[in-house]
């Protein structure tokens, strides 16, 4: 099973690039990221009309997840448990062909000063309590999204000046341990555990071209999904496109 994670930025906006995406890699489940609209107006018939089941949660202009699945869809739940007053759309798990998926935007915190920083910092502790009655139970499980943290050095242009600034702050990265220290394996690094790839270049101020990007986008995996992986990738041609997204399509293969 083909596992692929993208933060599209606007589904309207990049409807046919995903679409032509899916045509060429022809994945079995699709999670997606910043759709960036509310769920009456996601470009659902299209997509039904390539052969995929959809589970949706958005909101207006902003935010947004969704799982595209070439297999049925069940189960779903929408939300992330732990604040009954968060009523963004960043979280949504459902069960495929017995493997419980998840497709998470993680918030960007903004500014390291910033109200949102908490926030950020208070969604992860709630995905690490949610992750861990999951662990617990044994489901096999895999989350991929929009992280907004960079694991490592290894994951941005340059540790030294970018230490202590957002999305990879001591307190995020603190954050995305506290989770995979649960027994959740990094996909992309389990197979390639020294290889430099960045998943996101900022749009503006030529970053593409120099290189200057981060790795925040990557799928988690539970130690019984680990233990099905065969692969795992991303597509830097993707964002070297005509009016493409700022993330690149991240993916693991589960034999």
């Amino acid at each position: 099973m083909k596992i692929v994670s993208w933060n599209v930025n606007s589904i309207r906006k990049r409807e046919t690039i995903v679409q032509g995406w899916l045509a060429a890699n022809d994945p079995d489940v699709l999670l997606l990221q910043e759709t960036k609209t509310v769920d009456l107006t996601f470009p659902k018939a299209s997509f039904e009309a390539m052969g995929y089941h959809l589970a949706l949660s958005g909101e207006p202009g902003r935010n947004g997840v969704a799982i595209i699945s070439k297999h049925p869809i069940d189960n779903v739940t929408r939300g992330l448990p732990g604040d009954a007053d968060d009523t963004q759309a960043r979280y949504i798990e459902a069960t495929i062909e017995g493997l419980r998926i998840a497709s998470v935007y993680i918030p960007n915190g903004t500014s390291t000063e910033s109200p949102n920083f908490p926030y950020k910092l208070a969604f992860y502790d709630r995905l690490r309590h949610h992750a861990a009655i999951l662990l617990e139970a044994e489901t096999p499980y895999v989350i991929g999204g929009d992280f907004n943290v960079a694991p490592e050095p290894i994951d941005v242009y340059d540790p030294t000046a970018l230490d202590g600034t957002i999305c990879y702050h001591p307190e995020e990265r603190r954050a995305l341990r506290s989770l995979t220290y649960q027994g959740l394996y990094d996909a992309f690094r389990t197979i390639h555990p020294t290889r430099r790839q960045y998943t996101w270049w900022d749009l503006r101020g030529g970053s593409w071209d120099r290189d200057e990007g981060m790795r925040i986008d990557y799928l988690l995996l539970s130690p019984q999904a680990t233990d099905r992986l065969q692969s795992a990738d991303s597509d830097p041609k993707t964002r070297a496109g005509k009016g493409i997204s700022d993330h690149i399509p991240t993916w693991c293969v589960l034999g």
